[in-house]
């Protein structure tokens, strides 16, 4: 993975992150107030999913 393509995925990451709080501030609010009450494990568990879910994309995009 050259620099460039690094950089372009970062920034591909930023844009969906901010999607959701630019077109619907409340519900967004709402959602990372329920994440915020999870237990640990609870929040280990939905990071793990992530990234495995994100590693099966790459995986078959390659």
């Amino acid at each position: 993975m050259d620099a460039d393509l690094f950089w372009a995925a970062l920034a591909l990451v930023l844009v969906f992150e901010g999607l959701f709080p630019l077109l619907a501030p409340a519900s967004w609010r709402r959602t990372f107030e329920r994440l915020v009450s999870l237990r640990n494990g609870q929040l280990r568990f939905f990071g793990l999913c992530s990234v495995g879910l994100g590693l099966l994309v790459l995986w078959l995009a390659s």
